[in-house]
């Protein structure tokens, strides 16, 4: 299949299997990943049932340490751009800017992903699933000796498995590509066709290995047309906290790297000390958040201690994801906004109560909204949020207050300048490496074969 193919049947058929055989390879890594990590992350409570008072504290403060130096050592010795989400490096790649150099990418972001995430750092699995996604696409496309625009339409494809396995929500993952990757993704039938086999192959891969496990079902009643203005308001409120979110992180990731150049793996081990502590003085602050969120909704906490827990899950997420390690924003970003909406939901009910009863909500439904609402603000795909909440929720009855909550969040962060957080990572990413992104319309044949390092591929804007 090589270059520009005619979309016959033949092309469109050649094209969905050798997708499937991504997906397929995708769910594999993916379901094992997911495997591993649900089986270390009980060490805390092994520990505790052999260690007790600061000798526990201490204990997980060092093995967290431990994992975060040895993930970010693993990353750095051996796949640099393996650090992080992955997803800016898996679209500047559909782009022509970046390249994934999938046989050094692959092992590293497993192995240093299930280091990071197992360790209990405040870090999602999606990241390094959308990577090793698009790393297993490269693979198959190798094999099959696909290339040209076909080739970056199967690292896309890759990269909706890896979002598939991840949360098993495999519609948000086909939305993902359709509106994260509008501008790079070359669309054809058999190239769409092609993402929807990915997803599907990679959520039936991963629910072989590692079983249908629902993210975080929560059962929610159909709100009043009356209510949907605290939905709205709630969204703009959640426009500025994921601006200030990305502001976070990106100058976070400055001062890391700061730190680095003078101390060496000094801020890897501090975030990894304070992570492992805090597993046992605050557990709900740290780690992805999958299981707080299930906690938070059947036990929800007094307001004074709803704010406390969001204002620490921002600090944590924020510090976790400048050590520099493999994983993810989505799962923080889903468990930072339950905590905020859960917060404004019970602030409601104690300014007027009966308020919410009347209007047939409770504060879990704000908690669930705020999810779609905060990803719009911060990653910037609106559509994508609602589906992946619905997907991971069930909370198809709040479909009405979840966009009304995302077209607040969308005009206030626009409003406040506030830009998609993955497009600001790629383009910090392509300024270290002295890459200017493309400007708008300009050519991009060509790139995707020169390697990063080569001033002869530095673009204008």
């Amino acid at each position: 299949m090589q270059g520009e193919q005619p979309d016959t049947q033949i092309s469109q058929a050649r094209f969905v299997m050798v997708a499937l055989v991504a997906g397929i390879l995708t769910g594999i890594f993916g379901g094992l990943f997911h495997l591993i990590i649900e089986s270390l992350i009980e060490w805390p409570a092994w520990l505790a049932r052999h260690l007790h008072g600061w000798r526990l504290v201490a204990a997980c403060g060092l093995v967290t340490m431990a994992a975060t130096v040895l993930a970010v050592w693993l990353t750095r010795r051996y796949a640099p751009e393996a650090g992080g989400s992955g997803v800016p490096e898996i679209e500047g790649s559909i782009e022509g800017l970046r390249e994934v150099r999938w046989p050094r990418v692959l092992p590293v972001k497993f192995s240093a992903g299930i280091a990071a995430i197992g360790s209990g750092l405040v870090l999602g699995r999606e990241g390094p699933t959308i990577h090793m996604g698009g790393s297993a696409a490269l693979a198959a496309a190798d094999l099959f000796r696909v290339d040209g625009s076909d080739r970056r339409a199967l690292l896309a494809a890759g990269a909706a498995a890896g979002l598939a396995c991840a949360f098993n929500a495999p519609m948000s993952a086909v939305l993902f590509v359709i509106e994260e990757t509008r501008r790079q993704f070359p669309y054809s039938f058999r190239t769409y066709m092609g993402v929807f086999a990915a997803a599907l192959a990679g959520t039936t891969m991963t629910e072989m290995i590692s079983g249908w496990q629902p993210f975080m079902f929560i059962e929610t009643s159909r709100a009043a047309l009356s209510a949907l203005p605290a939905f709205a308001l709630l969204g703009a409120l959640l426009g500025i906290v994921g601006v200030a979110f990305n502001i976070g992180i990106l100058r976070m990731l400055d001062f890391a790297a700061t730190v680095q150049r003078r101390i060496p793996y000094a801020w890897p081990a501090a975030v990894g000390f304070a992570v492992g502590a805090l597993l046992v003085l605050a557990p709900k602050t740290v780690t992805g958040g999958e299981r707080v969120v299930s906690e938070l909704v059947a036990h929800t906490p007094a307001l004074s201690v709803l704010l406390l827990l969001a204002a620490a899950r921002l600090a944590t997420s924020v510090a976790s994801y400048s050590a520099g390690t493999p994983g993810g924003i989505f799962a923080p970003i889903l468990t930072l906004a339950t905590c905020i909406g859960l917060a404004f939901g019970t602030a409601i009910e104690l300014v007027s109560p009966g308020l919410l009863k009347s209007l047939g909500i409770s504060p879990v439904s704000f908690g669930v909204v705020a999810m779609a609402a905060l990803f719009t603000a911060s990653v910037r795909a609106p559509a994508v949020g609602i589906v992946l909440v619905m997907e991971l929720t069930g909370a198809y009855a709040l479909t009405l207050p979840m966009l009304a909550a995302c077209l607040g969040a969308s005009l206030v962060a626009q409003w406040l300048g506030g830009r998609p957080i993955y497009e600001q990572m790629l383009e910090r990413t392509l300024a270290q490496a002295e890459i200017a992104p493309p400007a708008e319309g300009q050519p991009e044949a060509g790139l995707a074969a020169v390697p990063p390092s080569d001033p002869s591929r530095r673009m204008r804007h």
